[in-house]
């Protein structure tokens, strides 16, 4: 059901309030471009920055936008599993076709805490459910055999694997047969190296921008044509790594503004990028012609 390219979306702010035309626009824009999918309020979203009413609000303007051609993941996790249960019962009730459960960060909860918190969202809603294994922001590794055990769950259907270790998703694909658990890239320029494992595509952060050389990569790859999916990988390397130069999504939305597509503002916390960070992905888009 989820596979290919899905589209880690930025969430366009515009004096300090969420810019719901542009967000229809982008939203436009990636259907036409033939993406496989959206994923509304993950990190790329900045969804700690919204209220909750924002949050709702995100999710209910690209289901209604999509008008159902592709599939619409939304990023619904929390560090409280009361949090995550009202929000994912929401993107049930307005037609997302699944939710994106990050593992809860902060308060570092066990493999047991971890495994309670996804199984008591599954059983209580019932929509398809998207792990999100990333400890690079949250602070804890899912291991493999929770992921498995979690997997025996109808509802629980695919990992975006953001570990960055290809031990840990080769672990996953062993464990887990392929129909019952889909592996997604959560890092654009891993995503080959994991479909050689198994790997079904990509919630790419890339394809923000560029969606139809992602999608191309990819669908390579699906395709079993390996030599045009490393050429194609090979091409888009040093693009994929300047997007992350000062972080996601503060490096993306300055790729998108200096491209010419709209991101809107950033959202506090977050920084706009320096001026020699800027400097040097304006070059690298310049090489790729985007600038």
């Amino acid at each position: 059901m989820f596979q290919g390219v899905l589209t880690a979306m930025v969430t366009p702010f515009r004096d300090g309030e969420v810019d719901f035309d542009r967000l229809r626009a982008n939203v436009t824009g990636q259907v036409q471009a033939g993406i496989d999918g959206l994923v509304p309020c993950g990190t790329t979203g900045e969804s700690p920055t919204l209220s909750h009413e924002e949050h709702d609000r995100v999710i209910e303007v690209v289901v209604e936008t999509a008008e159902g051609r592709i599939p619409i993941v939304a990023g619904t996790g929390s560090n409280s599993t009361q949090e995550a249960l009202r929000l994912t019962r929401h993107a049930a009730s307005v037609g997302a076709s699944a939710s994106l459960q990050v593992c809860p960060y902060y308060n570092k909860p066990s493999q047991e805490g971890m495994y309670r918190h996804f199984m008591t969202i599954a059983d209580d809603v019932d929509l398809p459910m998207v792990l999100y294994n990333i400890p690079g922001r949250t602070g804890v590794t899912m291991e493999p055999h929770t992921v498995a055990r979690l997997a025996e769950h109808p509802n629980i259907v695919g990992i975006k694997e953001a570990t960055g270790s290809l031990d840990i998703a080769s672990e996953i694909a062993a464990l887990c047969p392929p129909d019952r658990m889909v592996i997604l890239s959560g890092d654009d320029s891993m995503t080959l190296p994991l479909a050689s494992i198994g790997g079904r595509g990509v919630i790419s952060v890339a394809s923000n921008l560029i969606p139809q050389r992602v999608v191309k990569m990819v669908h390579a790859a699906l395709a079993g044509d390996w030599e045009i999916a490393q050429q194609r990988h090979l091409k888009l390397f040093a693009l994929f790594r300047a997007f992350f130069l000062e972080g996601n999504p503060v490096s993306i939305k300055a790729a998108m503004a200096l491209a010419g597509l709209d991101s809107g503002e950033l959202r506090l916390p977050l920084a706009p990028m320096s001026d020699s960070g800027r400097d040097a992905l304006r070059g690298v888009l310049g090489e790729y012609g985007l600038v």
